[in-house]
């Protein structure tokens, strides 16, 4: 018997369908919800987010580099100028394996290891999104090179740059300073966004004190990209503000004089006019170029120049410490005048030397058999050592130290340079706190001398120096003479004066400074190198730093043939320094010097050829003009 067949149950498959067709309905109503809220979370709550992404596919914002402002000197010579060049720039966002790129790059354009690391280090300092310089001054065939290769290297493009130049290379160096690329250190000080398109900065000098103003500020643009990333057009800018240029008190040509007057020697001079603290010159020899520091100096040139026994680097004129020889006799004879220890009729007698009479050392005058009767003015004239024992030992180092504090002895002079260093003004407590030990009578002996632990710069030496010529007026010695901000006329700088250095009697300053006219003057007086008196007045102090003792020795008055013959057959680092300050003319000074010379004799003939080209005007020999002289561009002034 056959089975029975069930009938379907079509009441029950309706019902599954159903069933099904709302599940189904349902989760497309909500897929359709989701895809709503979806919509309006993209559309309304992240719209700027995502704008700002859609339109980083296609436009670019682009930070502009400002010009850095010019540096002219007093007269409106320029002596720091920018020059275009072109670079390889790379956007490392947009690269999306460097290696390679770099390796591809280098068989276009060769790249040398120092460019190499020089970029990788520069990577790590920069954001994704800025450019980054892989190679800076691409000669014209290097640019054709790569354009014809451009379209393989998305994100890296060739880029017209500003660098700095400095036109007078070796001159001026210790002055201006230089830029260089901007290093990690510095990159946590500065505002990062104002520097997002500047790879260099002020590195020492000038171009280090005044960066704020050089710099400028920096502008942007939109650019709107193809699809490789290239710019097509620009749609928006803001301009950058270029920096201020800078008028400089210096006079180039006395600068470059000066430079020729001291060429072969080491040593420092500083010329400052006395009624304004104005700078006229500031040299160090020997100097440095530069143009070596602003493209990244290799290592080879830059050991070359730090190994150099001649220390081409080193600002002897800032940060030169030297002990200041009989040069600081006229400042302590002015004080001596001023607390009554001495009077200009007051004398003694010479025997050659001076002993304590609580010491059994004996402090040997630098001239044998002594100077006899002397009194201040002689003293001064002939550089009596005796006299000025009796003198310090009269003081006391606490009276010393207070009269050379009030000239600016053994602190910064405030200078706009950041370089400088303060020098030493001994005193018990500092040699208790440096050397460990007790304050001599002795010790108040040298420094009566300018000789024992005291050191000064060339810089704090002139603006002691021109407080003398001023009869006590003080100015802070300074290199700006005026701003000019784009487009706008020249600020002049007001010379800032400081606490003048007050006598009792003012006459004190005429009888020191008659004295040291008859440096010059005087049949006996120890400028005899610097020659015959010219057209001019001049007051001036020479003095001599022995770093080797030798027979016959005379210091400050002359050589003897038989010395000086024992001096030239030293090794020339055991030479003795010679220095001179000075200022002229006398009646109404203009400038005040210091001339150091080191290991040599020639501090006096240095001098005498600086003022003569200042006061009297260039030589019949015209020193060599410095290299590539530039001439003023854009708007000169003459600032005088």
């Amino acid at each position: 018997m056959r089975k029975r067949i069930a009938i379907k149950d079509h009441h029950q498959e309706i019902h599954l369908i159903n069933q099904r067709c709302i599940s189904v309905l349902v989760i497309m109503i909500l897929l359709i919800i989701l895809l709503i809220i979806r919509l309006v979370h993209l559309q309304l709550v992240n719209h700027d987010h995502f704008t700002t992404l859609s339109k980083k596919n296609w436009l670019d914002l682009v930070p502009l580099e400002p010009t850095r402002g010019l540096i002219y000197d007093r007269n409106g010579v320029l002596l720091a100028d920018n020059i275009p060049v072109y670079s390889l720039d790379l956007l490392p966002y947009k690269i999306a394996n460097m290696p390679s790129t770099l390796a591809e790059i280098a068989k276009i354009i060769p790249l040398s290891d120092d460019d190499i690391a020089q970029f990788h280090k520069e990577l790590k300092q920069h954001r994704r999104f800025d450019e980054v310089t892989l190679k800076l001054k691409l000669s014209e065939d290097e640019v054709a090179r790569f354009s014809e290769n451009q379209y393989r290297f998305p994100g890296v493009r060739v880029k017209a740059h500003l660098i700095r130049h400095y036109p007078f290379v070796n001159s001026l160096s210790h002055v201006l300073g230089y830029v260089g690329r901007i290093n990690m250190d510095e990159l946590q000080e500065i505002d990062a966004t104002n520097y997002s398109a500047t790879n260099y900065i002020g590195k020492l000098g000038i171009e280090k004190y005044y960066e704020d103003d050089l710099h400028g500020t920096v502008g942007y643009e939109q650019a709107e990209n193809d699809a490789s990333g290239q710019a097509l057009r620009v749609l928006n800018q803001i301009k950058p503000v270029p920096g201020k240029n800078l008028y400089l008190t210096l006079d180039s040509k006395l600068q470059s004089f000066v430079e020729q007057a001291l060429a072969g020697h080491r040593g420092a001079v500083v010329a400052i006019q006395p009624a304004t603290g104005q700078v006229l010159a500031m040299v160090s020899e020997p100097s440095y170029d530069p143009n070596l520091f602003v493209a990244g100096i290799n290592n080879k040139e830059f050991q070359a120049l730090q190994q150099s026994p001649d220390r081409p680097l080193y600002n002897r004129a800032l940060r030169g410490l030297y002990p200041s020889g009989s040069t600081i006799k006229p400042f302590i004879a002015v004080g001596g005048l001023d607390a009554g220890v001495i009077s200009p009729n007051d004398t003694i007698h010479d025997p050659g030397w001076y002993k304590l009479s609580t010491s059994s050392r004996i402090f040997h005058d630098h001239k044998r058999g002594g100077h006899g009767i002397v009194n201040l003015y002689r003293a001064i004239v002939t550089s009596c050592d005796t006299y000025f024992f009796t003198l310090a030992h009269n003081l006391g180092i606490q009276r010393i130290d207070a009269i050379l504090e009030k000239f600016g002895f053994g602190e910064s002079t405030g200078v706009d340079l950041e370089e400088e260093i303060a020098g030493v003004v001994p005193s018990p407590a500092w040699k208790r706190k440096v050397k460990g030990a007790s304050w001599y009578e002795g010790d108040t002996l040298n420094l009566g001398i300018g000789q024992g632990f005291m050191q000064v710069t060339p810089l704090q030496l002139a603006t002691g120096i021109a407080v003398i010529a001023n009869h006590g007026k003080r100015f802070v010695p300074h290199l700006l003479l005026a701003e000019q901000q784009p487009g706008k006329s020249l600020e002049m700088q007001t010379p800032a004066q400081q606490d003048p250095v007050n006598f009792h009697d003012p006459n004190n300053w005429n009888i020191v400074i008659n004295a040291m006219q008859g440096v010059v003057t005087a049949p006996d007086g120890t400028g005899f190198r610097f020659g015959k008196l010219g057209p001019y007045s001049v007051a001036i102090k020479t003095g001599t730093a022995q770093n080797h003792s030798i027979k016959n020795y005379n210091a400050d008055e002359a050589f003897s043939a038989s010395a000086y013959e024992e001096q030239s057959k030293l090794p020339e680092k055991l030479r003795d320094t010679t220095l001179l300050v000075a200022f002229a003319p006398v009646e109404k000074p203009q400038i005040a010097l210091v001339v150091i010379v080191e290991n040599d004799a020639g501090a006096s003939q240095v001098a005498r050829q600086i003022l003569d080209y200042y006061l009297i005007g260039p030589p019949l020999v015209v020193p060599v003009a410095p290299v590539n002289p530039t001439k003023v561009q854009g708007n000169p002034h003459v600032v005088h």
